[in-house]
């Protein structure tokens, strides 16, 4: 646990009670603070002051006597689509709102690293698609170089829950727009924006808040590297904007099929290749077709912006490069689940908008898709032009017969429940063929999160290889 500074003997608001909300209380505790909680469920109440908490209804005025800052979970809205009204009371009352991000800042370095021979840093891995996969892999990859490292955020433990720091280790953090927006906080030593699409849109109020909450990891945090994924405009716009100039090498560019030879400092892929230019000049290259653990054109720009990251922290190409073999991928992200009679079976559970399901369609030659479940707005019509590599599809819950309509001449046929979906698949498949979960869609109509969809999933073809 990393006790939060600053907060002794203060009586400090923690708004959300998750994961999340339990471990900031723990890390404000330790850091002397008097802490008193609030969650909008009554479950949730009962079950934190069984352990301990000391719980305060923040929806009325006269309980806020001595409080001097409130904690906010990330799940919880804070501006779009409309405040929660223990937030819009803190604001009334002056009282600053900060959320556990911004407490890891402000509370990660210590008196203790005086002593040490090289300080700590931090890497800041945000965007919209692959953040999970880049995350894990820099953290992967380290690991595999003997550098000491620790993961967290928005993947795996909580950035309160991490261990104090010890002589130059690395810790690696996925940050969601959720996290990134409130933080009081945010200082990396090193910042990494894979890309950008719509998502989340209602609680950004449209694309451009969308876009902010992931800029201030580079503006307001000022990274001594920043690695910019530029195949949107976004990201394009913000490496220009944080770049001094051509000979500025504080900014990474990374891309996925662009050739980036120009600047100072640029990794990219192209036809399977990663190459690493500096000063325009070819500074190392790896071959990334035969890493099964990162499949597709999407996980070759996850593969730079982690190759990027750790050249910042002092890695080498080869290094890297060996790590990169023995990486097996994440669950639910393009995971490779079996291979039965020459037929490939994937998971990529995660693909849950259509942005991250057109890449998984671009990453495998032959495919019988997986798709459905709670469409999100707009549909998949915006898929067609990626539908050239799928055999057919096999569609599942609520929205399939929307989906239908939605993916122009493409056979189909409607499965209803990932039961069916994968057992006709499997039956339809030729050797070569790879049978994709990418759902396009959101989980919540047959389960409560994409984890337990891809579970589901998994189970299934395992069961296929136990009949063989």
């Amino acid at each position: 646990m990393i006790p939060v500074q600053g907060v002794e003997h203060q009586t400090v608001a923690v708004l959300g009670l998750g994961r999340s909300g339990k471990a900031t209380a723990a890390a404000l505790a330790a850091g002397g603070a008097q802490v008193v909680a609030w969650d909008d469920g009554n479950d949730t109440r009962e079950a934190a002051a069984a352990d301990g908490l000391r719980i305060l209804d923040l929806t009325r005025e006269g309980n806020w006597q001595g409080i001097s800052l409130l904690i906010v979970s990330p799940g919880i809205p804070h501006l779009y689509p409309r405040a929660h009204p223990v937030i819009a009371m803190a604001w009334q009352l002056g009282i600053p709102v900060d959320n556990d991000i911004g407490l890891f800042f402000r509370s990660y370095a210590t008196g203790d690293w005086d002593q040490f021979d090289r300080a700590p840093r931090v890497i800041a891995v945000t965007g919209s698609n692959g953040k999970s996969t880049t995350t894990a892999l820099i953290h992967h990859v380290l690991e595999e170089c003997g550098r000491p490292t620790q993961m967290g955020g928005n993947i795996g433990t909580g950035v309160l829950s991490l261990e104090p720091a010890i002589d130059a280790e690395v810790a690696v953090l996925e940050l969601s727009s959720y996290q990134t927006d409130l933080a009081r906080a945010l200082t990396p030593d090193v910042a990494v924006m894979t890309n950008l699409s719509p998502d989340h849109l209602d609680r950004h109020a449209g694309l451009g808040g969308y876009f902010a909450a992931k800029r201030r990891l580079f503006a307001e945090g000022g990274p001594d590297r920043a690695v910019i994924g530029v195949d949107d405009p976004e990201g394009q716009y913000l490496a220009n904007q944080l770049s001094m100039g051509p000979a500025d090498d504080r900014v990474i560019r990374v891309s996925s099929g662009q050739k980036l030879d120009r600047g100072a400092w640029a990794v990219f892929a192209r036809k399977g290749f990663l190459s690493e230019y500096r000063k325009g000049r070819q500074a190392a290259s790896i071959d990334l077709r035969e890493m099964r653990g990162l499949p597709g054109a999407h996980n070759h720009q996850n593969a730079c912006a982690a190759y990027a990251a750790c050249r910042a922290v002092g890695l080498a190409p080869r290094e890297i490069e060996a790590a990169f073999h023995s990486f097996a991928g994440l669950p639910h992200r393009s995971q490779t689940v079996a291979e039965i009679g020459g037929v490939r079976f994937v998971n990529d559970s995660k693909a849950t908008n259509v942005d991250a399901a057109a890449k998984a369609l671009q990453a495998f030659p032959r495919i019988r898709w997986i798709a459905g479940g709670l469409g999100k707005e707009g549909g998949i019509a915006a898929l067609q032009p990626h539908l050239g590599a799928v055999a057919k599809a096999y569609l599942i819950g609520h929205s399939a017969r929307d989906f239908a309509l939605e993916i122009g001449q493409t056979p189909y046929e409607i499965a209803d429940t990932m039961e069916q979906a994968v057992a006709r698949a499997a039956a339809e498949a030729e050797p070569g063929d790879t049978v994709l979960l990418a759902p396009a869609a959101a989980s919540f109509d047959q389960y409560p999160n994409f984890e337990k969809r891809g579970e589901h999933f998994t189970d299934l073809v395992l069961a296929l290889t136990a009949d063989r």
